[in-house]
C-alpha cells in the first residue's frame, strides 16, 4: 500500500499562490487557451531566466522565475477546467519540466564557471544530478510498482528554493539544501521500491 501522503510546507505556498493567480487562470480557461501553449510559453520564459542566471543577475532571474511558476501551475489548471487533460499533455508537460529544471541549473553553472567558482560549479552539478534522478527514479519505479511518491524534495520545492535563494541572496544555502535533499529523495525512492518489490516477491513465493 502506498504511504499516506504527508503535507509538505510548499503545499500551503501552492494553495496560497493558486488563490492569488485565480483571476488569470479563469481568464485563460474562459478564452480556451491551449494548455500546451501555456506550457510552451512558460518554457520560453524559463529560457530567459536561464540566460539571466548565466549573466550573473541572480535577483532578476528570481523575479523572472516567479513568472515561470505561474505557467507551471496554469497549464494543468486550465487543462482540468477546460476538460482538455490528455496523456500527451501530461507527457509533454513532464518532459518540458525536465528541460526547464536543467536549463535553470545550467545557467547557474555557466555563471559560476565565469567567475571561477569551481566548487559551486560542482555543487550545482550535484543539484542537477539529483533533480534528474528524482524524476527518473519515480518514473522507473512506477513501471514496476503502483506508486512511488516518497521523498520530500520534488520539483515544486526545488523551484521555491531557487526563487528564495535568488531573491534573498542566499543561493549558496539553497544549493546546499537542494543538493542534499534531492539526492536523499532519490535514496528514499530506491529503498522504497526495493521494499515494495521484495514484499511482492515474498508473496509470490508463499503463493507458489
Amino acid at each position: 500500500m502506498p504511504p499516506k501522503y504527508v503535507k509538505q510546507p510548499t503545499d500551503y505556498v501552492k494553495k496560497g499562490a493558486l488563490r492569488a493567480i485565480e483571476p488569470a487562470i479563469a481568464f485563460l480557461a474562459r478564452n480556451n487557451v491551449s494548455p500546451n501553449t501555456i506550457t510552451t510559453v512558460g518554457t520560453l520564459v524559463t529560457v530567459a531566466a536561464s540566460v539571466v542566471y548565466a549573466t550573473g543577475h541572480i535577483m532578476t532571474a528570481g523575479w523572472i522565475m516567479n513568472v515561470t511558476a505561474f505557467f507551471d501551475v496554469a497549464d494543468g489548471e486550465v487543462a482540468r477546467r477546460t476538460k482538455r487533460v490528455t496523456k500527451f499533455g501530461a507527457f509533454f508537460d513532464s518532459v518540458i519540466d525536465r528541460y526547464s529544471d536543467l536549463l535553470l541549473l545550467l545557467g547557474l553553472i555557466i555563471w559560476y564557471a565565469k567567475i571561477n567558482r569551481i566548487f559551486y560549479v560542482g555543487l550545482t552539478g550535484l543539484v542537477l544530478i539529483g533533480s534528474v534522478l528524482t524524476s527518473y527514479t519515480r518514473a522507473r519505479a512506477e513501471s514496476l510498482i503502483p506508486a512511488c511518491k516518497v521523498g520530500f524534495l520534488e520539483r515544486p520545492e526545488r523551484i521555491v528554493l531557487l526563487i528564495i535563494g535568488s531573491l534573498w541572496d542566499r543561493m549558496a544555502a539553497a544549493l546546499w539544501v537542494m543538493a542534499i535533499l534531492s539526492n536523499w529523495t532519490v535514496s528514499q525512492r530506491i529503498w522504497y521500491t526495493w521494499r515494495e518489490l521484495s514484499a511482492v516477491e515474498r508473496r509470490q513465493r508463499v503463493t507458489f
